[in-house]
């Protein structure tokens, strides 16, 4: 009897492994949004018709969960527990997002709901990568 010792999924080529790719592309997006929202609240707040103190405070929370997304991403192996909390929190923001604009939760601009219904789009979309590659793991 021959027995060969494999190494888990490590962090690897970029694209090797799907999941960990998923996570690391939502983390470098969601913490670019994060920093705009941040830099940027006082523009942004005339362009989307958010109140800049909101945005600061959206940028604040995204940079952090960002990060956390880095986090599981960077494990030698992905824990499945980890990436389903990712997964639901990007389908509750996701449905957050429209819920926002459908409600008239701000007072926002034509561009305001379009970016708000844009950005849904790619966190579910983010979601639907992320549980598709850990179905398949």
């Amino acid at each position: 009897m021959t027995t060969t010792a494999t190494r888990p999924r490590t962090l690897g080529r970029l694209g090797s492994d799907p999941l960990r790719t998923a996570l690391r592309l939502d983390a470098v997006v969601t913490g670019a949004n994060g920093a705009a929202y941040l830099a940027a609240a006082p523009l942004l707040t005339e362009l989307l018709g958010v109140p800049s103190g909101v945005l600061r405070g959206l940028g604040t929370f995204l940079l952090v969960y960002a990060a956390g997304v880095a986090l599981v991403a960077a494990r030698p192996v992905i824990s499945a527990g980890a990436t389903e909390v990712v997964i639901g929190a990007n389908l509750l923001w996701a449905a957050a997002s429209v819920a926002a604009v459908v409600t008239g939760r701000f007072d926002l601009t034509a561009v305001g709901s379009t970016w708000v219904l844009l950005q849904a789009a790619v966190v579910a979309g983010f979601a639907v990568l992320q549980l598709t590659a850990l179905r398949n793991r």
